[in-house]
């Protein structure tokens, strides 16, 4: 039995769940515009443990979201799950914020899904992925205009997903190939679930020293800098 403990923080969501094999088994969230994932997260993680009645030696890996994020969040996340895989001597496992968020909308015709996270300004964050969650284009920082994504829509239909589509809807008009969800959804561990079991079957780990996630902050400066 592989209990994979997933760790969501890379947003005003404090997101915590606990996987049997791929299949969710308890999940525990508060979303909290102060940010206060230092006071709940720690707790969350017990609450889940207990709930589930699993031992923390039970656990056979530690996912975290590793960005997009804030530096708030993703630094608690973070140190949490370093701090757990140190501990207990198992492996880390980090997982992209956006593939995250692009695994809670199901896409049955064909399509790209592009999750998409607000950022300062006209901008966001997106990624783009096929209707199986493959990544077709990088993350990256985007300004939204009139045109943006039109050499994306031209051929196919663009589901959008997060709290960025709302920014998109309101500068993008006209472009019937967009598709935009009914509410501007957070990144949840809840579908951490079954990507983290895939990385763990494939043994793709993280070096638990090294490992940095991508600071929103860093992630711009990288970006301009490609």
């Amino acid at each position: 039995m592989n209990y994979i403990l997933n760790i969501e923080s890379s947003t005003t969501n404090c997101s915590i769940s606990l996987a049997l094999d791929g299949n969710l088994v308890a999940l525990k969230e508060s979303n909290d515009d102060k940010y206060s994932h230092s006071t709940k997260l720690h707790s969350f993680i017990n609450e889940v443990l207990k709930k589930s009645n699993i031992s923390v030696k039970e656990l056979v890996a530690i996912a975290v979201s590793k960005g997009p994020g804030s530096y708030t969040g993703l630094r608690i996340g973070v140190a949490a799950a370093k701090g757990l895989c140190y501990s207990l001597d198992i492996p880390l496992i980090s997982i992209s914020t956006l593939h995250i968020l692009s695994k809670q909308i199901q896409v049955r015709e064909q399509g790209l899904i592009l999750p998409v996270m607000d950022a300062r300004r006209d901008e966001v964050y997106c990624a783009v992925y096929d209707s199986s969650y493959n990544l077709i284009k990088k993350a990256v920082p985007k300004i939204i205009n009139q045109e943006s994504f039109s050499e994306l829509s031209y051929n196919s239909k663009l589901f959008f997903i997060g709290n960025g589509q709302e920014k998109c809807k309101r500068l993008i008009e006209n472009n019937t190939n967009l598709i935009f969800s009914n509410n501007n959804t957070f990144p949840s561990a809840r579908e951490m679930t079954q990507l983290s079991y895939q990385k763990f079957k494939d043994l793709n780990f993280n070096d638990i020293a090294y490992f940095e996630p991508a600071y929103l902050k860093n992630f711009i400066l990288d970006s301009i800098n490609r």
